[in-house]
């Protein structure tokens, strides 16, 4: 039908309201005595819990082993499933997976949206059903490191209040973050990422950042020393936040900073570019290349220059450090890396397919849904070509928290889990990727370091879902306000 399905509707302005409210009056969104004046937090891409402890003995005088030595580490943490950037994300800015947040990858599908103006000067015409991007392919100029930021005329579609609107990324988010709840406090944040999209930081009311910085990676070639460098610029970022300065091309909401922000952070790319083109050794335990120690080198340095900043502002000790790394990276074990022609899939399901997202994992949307058991027949009958390890669709699908494709347009038909290794690809650049099921993709590194913190070691299983109502409780605001942990039960992290 050509409206937001009824699910997408009442999320979409429930987070609206929530923010009308908000930002509406003045908020006093206090609920206890904060721990901590501050929150960094950063995503390592691509790091898994596995390679903390083998950095740690290669560099045990580190950055990193130095905030282990007041800090809680887990190291049985997991991100979202799937494990593509986007929901690795949202799983700690959220405190929500998938099915709650309606975000399921970077590039997918939705079975309500209208593709975007740019290639038919179409305003939500014909049927809906519309690939939904958000990277680099949004930007004014993608070749350009600054790029200009979104153009609107390459937002997907859809139907809001009976007009066709542009969906920029944080109106898809269907639940508040943790970037808007600290706005709305009266605070001050700061973010940092690969490209403009990460706009969906701001949540759905949009108001959740004081500054983004989003220069783009696609303008970076891909190896290590040139990702490096760009990842610079986000160091560079952070040391200006923490100075209470606002670096130039930023995005910046009312005057910009003031002071140093109550919760600021970003990314790292080239620990996950050192894995994609260099990886691991074939040796027993897997040690890194030489080009991915160096990137795990230059991450620990940047973490030292925060330190340092942190200490030269004298608030040091008034701020807890996290990080939790979006996603991890499949395989570890070179010996396992095999690729297969994305392209087989479709013909193997003998079904019409409106889409098809694929990795190291297939997300597959349906032309027609009843179309389900023949495409599930076929793609059994493939396994074994497809490397298939499980196919998760129907109520199995469901039962194990991926949501109802039949209520809800975002949820896909049918999830590929691939054998462990495989990447659907034809790219001969890269060994590794992610986005998939795996605990290769999922289980990720997750440590937090502060001031009155004992070194403590936690091997229980936790979700990075959890970084988000800790955040707001360290920082003496109510965890509750969090609609997507709310609505998953999602608790803050073992010693908090």
């Amino acid at each position: 039908m050509p409206e937001l399905q009824l699910h997408s509707i009442i999320m979409h302005f429930r987070g609206l309201a929530l923010a009308t409210v908000l930002y509406g009056a003045t908020a006093t969104l206090a609920w206890n005595d904060p721990d901590y004046k501050y929150v960094a937090l950063f995503s390592v891409d691509g790091l898994h819990s596995s390679d903390v402890g083998k950095y740690l003995s290669l560099r045990p005088q580190s950055t990193i082993a130095q905030l282990l030595a007041t800090g809680y580490e887990y190291t049985n943490a997991f991100t979202s499933a799937p494990s593509d950037s986007f929901p690795g994300s949202l799983n700690q800015f959220t405190g929500a997976s998938p099915r709650t947040t309606g975000v399921w990858y970077d590039d997918v599908w939705d079975r309500s949206y209208y593709s975007s103006f740019a290639p038919n000067k179409t305003r939500c015409e014909g049927p809906p059903g519309a690939e939904v991007q958000y990277a680099e392919n949004i930007d004014y100029n993608a070749t350009e490191l600054f790029s200009g930021g979104i153009d609107p005329t390459q937002l997907p579609q859809a139907i809001i209040n009976g007009k066709c609107t542009e969906i920029y990324p944080h109106m898809r988010l269907r639940v508040n973050t943790i970037w808007e709840l600290v706005e709305a406090s009266g605070k001050e944040t700061a973010y940092a990422d690969k490209h403009p999209a990460y706009d969906i930081v701001r949540g759905p009311s949009g108001k959740g950042l004081t500054v983004g910085y989003f220069p783009e990676i696609a303008a970076v070639s891909n190896n290590v020393n040139a990702t490096i460098a760009y990842d610079q610029l986000h160091v560079n970022a952070f040391l200006d936040w923490i100075a209470g300065k606002t670096p130039e091309y930023s995005e910046i909401q009312g005057a910009g900073l003031t002071t140093t922000p109550t919760l600021f952070g970003g990314n790292f790319q080239a620990v996950s570019v050192g894995q994609k083109t260099a990886g691991y050794t074939n040796s027993t335990n897997h040690t890194f290349t030489k080009p991915l120690l160096k990137a795990l080198d230059f991450v620990d340095n940047s973490l030292g220059q925060v330190v340092t900043a942190l200490k030269a502002k004298k608030i040091y000790e008034k701020t807890l450090i996290i990080v939790a790394s979006k996603h991890g990276q499949a395989p570890i074990d070179p010996a396992l890396y095999r690729k297969i022609d994305p392209a087989l899939i479709v013909p193997a399901t003998g079904v019409k397919v409106s889409f098809v997202t694929t990795d190291d994992v297939a997300l597959i949307f349906l032309e027609d849904q009843s179309t389900l058991a023949t495409a599930v027949a076929g793609l059994q009958k493939a396994a074994a070509e497809l490397q298939i390890q499980e196919l998760i669709y129907g109520p199995r699908l469901t039962a194990m928290g991926f949501g109802d494709p039949l209520k809800d347009p975002a949820v896909p038909d049918i999830i590929i889990r691939v054998e462990l290794g495989v990447i659907y690809t034809t790219s001969t650049k890269k060994i590794a990727e992610h986005g998939g099921l795996s605990d290769d993709d999922r289980k990720v590194a997750c440590f937090v370091s502060g001031s009155g913190l004992k070194k403590k070691v936690f091997d229980q299983r936790v979700s990075t879902r959890q970084v988000a109502p800790t955040v707001l409780k360290v920082l003496g605001l109510d965890p509750t306000e969090l609609e997507g942990a709310e609505i998953e039960g999602t608790k803050v992290l073992e010693g908090f």
